[in-house]
């Protein structure tokens, strides 16, 4: 029979009723944080309940379970201490907090005081590199902490005190915490009222009103917009877009002059587009439209070793290559290339790396073989010998 109370299978079926009919186990993570709040640890149990609710086998909730580390597999303290001995925390002190709780408390990573009241951890990084070194508490901040300071809160814990995070609200157990990551708002009295920011993030709001820098045209009390909303808001945004771009310019009907200064043949402004004007060097070359219907990678290739039946010579970047004739290679000469290549290097079979021949290492074998045989040589010197061949 489930150890799960009544009103904890109420709660997962509020919790349920959040995501839509047909995803369902999108409730899984919530789910499997309030079990954990009710035994203090994702049980056997628990992952049964929760593939109950949901619909799914243990083995799919298992998986889940185990992959994320707040979900914690086996009893843990009221209190869950976690110390970051990461990079930037370590060069600060983190390893010297840990080593010193470790040995005050009696326990290693992930072990739990005999009177169940503190589980400590080491954690790889809490994301506040400049609070450093610092430890959490069910995950409300210490920061700045050193070993003196670390012991007085555990010392405090252990006494059923409740030390005053850095930064959040007042603590609470991780059943407590469990709760709230589940979805349900803390029912403490005063339970928020309580904290305050760091100062880091004080410094960086004065050089803000210090500064002037603010989000342009941001108002906090400006309603969020329904999608609806949005929708039309990015449609009337495209259409005055549409409105302000310039009219297309029409193609001149005027002769135009080749690079020889004779005239062009009729319709080659209709087909090459408005004449560039002259830079600064007096040249009026046109720009040629590259090929919009080649992706980059084969418009490289074309520029590295094209074909002469289907590169554009005129394309910006692309240059035929020629022989010392200035003759523009064959069509079809990439293409015999590299079927030529193929051709010169057979695939290698399945019994020996690419490259190696039966003859050649039965050569080597035999030559090794009658050095020894001939000069009394040892296994050694044959190897050598054959290294050398």
């Amino acid at each position: 029979m489930s150890v799960f109370t009544d009103e904890t299978r109420e709660r997962a079926r509020e919790i349920i009723a959040r995501y839509p009919a047909d995803r369902s186990r999108s409730a899984l993570l919530p789910l499997l944080h309030l079990v954990q709040a009710e035994e203090g640890y994702v049980s056997p149990a628990g992952v049964t309940f929760c593939a109950e609710v949901l619909g799914l086998n243990k083995a799919q909730v298992g998986a889940v379970a185990t992959f994320y580390t707040m979900y914690k597999r086996k009893p843990t303290g009221d209190f869950l201490v976690s110390v970051c001995t990461n990079t930037m925390c370590n060069v600060l002190g983190g390893q010297e907090v840990y080593d010193t709780l470790s040995e005050h408390l009696g326990v290693g990573h992930d072990e739990t005081t005999a009177d169940g009241t503190i589980t400590l951890e080491h954690a790889e990084c809490l994301a506040a590199c400049d609070y450093g070194p610092v430890m959490t508490v069910n995950y409300d901040f210490f920061d700045g902490v050193d070993a003196s300071t670390a012991v007085g809160v555990v010392d405090e814990l252990r006494a059923g005190g409740r030390p005053m995070p850095t930064r959040g609200a007042r603590l609470c157990t991780l059943k407590e915490m469990a709760v709230q990551l589940a979805g349900f708002a803390d029912e403490r009295e005063g339970a928020v009222a309580d904290g305050g920011p760091g100062e880091p993030t004080l410094r960086g709001l004065r050089l803000a009103q210090e500064h002037g820098v603010s989000v342009p045209g941001f108002d906090p009390n400006t309603p969020i917009r329904s999608k609806a909303e949005a929708d039309k808001a990015a449609a009337e945004a495209k259409a005055k877009a549409e409105a302000a771009k310039p009219a297309p310019v029409e193609a001149s009907a005027a002769p135009v002059k080749g690079g020889d200064g004779a005239s062009a043949p009729t319709g080659a402004a209709e087909a090459t587009g408005p004449a560039k004007p002259a830079d600064a060097s007096g040249s009026t070359t046109r720009d040629v439209k590259a090929p919009d219907d080649k992706s980059p990678q084969v418009r490289t290739a074309e520029t590295r070793q094209p074909d002469a039946g289907t590169a554009v010579p005129d394309a910006p970047g692309t240059k035929v290559p020629t022989d010392g004739t200035g003759t523009a290679p064959e069509a079809g000469d990439a293409r015999s290339a590299e079927a030529a290549g193929v051709a010169a290097n057979a695939p290698a079979g399945d019994g020996k790396p690419a490259g190696d021949e039966a003859g050649a290492q039965e050569r080597n074998l035999t030559e090794a073989k009658a050095g020894t045989d001939a000069d009394g040589a040892g296994p050694a010197d044959a190897n050598e010998t054959g290294a050398q061949k």
